[in-house]
């Protein structure tokens, strides 16, 4: 588990920015090359490549360089490591608010019986 802190840490980072975030998004339809992700966003090309190296290096994005162009592509098992981990704090949280609710429930008064 506490191998895992290290790319998670990395994979939110990347996910922080919304750019980024953008970038992913078109990712998801399919690859794209490198000013293909830059051309909708305002920031220069070498803003761009700073953005798909933070991607790259979170392991969310795979780059191939043929002839000048690099494209990128999703990585899919990464961003499903970041899923799980936040499935299972949301399946902890809804477990504890469970049990909490159940025990509000049993501890409640009971307005009827009072006159």
């Amino acid at each position: 588990m506490l191998n895992e802190a290290p790319d998670l840490d990395r994979v939110f980072h990347a996910l922080a920015d919304p750019g980024r975030r953008r970038m992913l998004e078109r990712l998801s339809r399919g690859p794209a090359s490198v000013s293909e992700l830059g051309r909708p966003l305002t920031m220069s090309l070498a803003a761009v490549v700073q953005h798909v190296q933070i991607l790259e290096a979170s392991g969310l994005v795979r780059t191939q360089k043929l002839g000048r162009t690099r494209t990128c592509s999703l990585n899919a098992m990464t961003l499903r490591s970041a899923e799980r981990w936040i499935s299972e704090r949301r399946t902890f949280v809804e477990r504890y608010l469970d049990r909490l609710g159940q025990y509000l429930a049993e501890t409640a008064p009971n307005h009827e019986e009072i006159p």
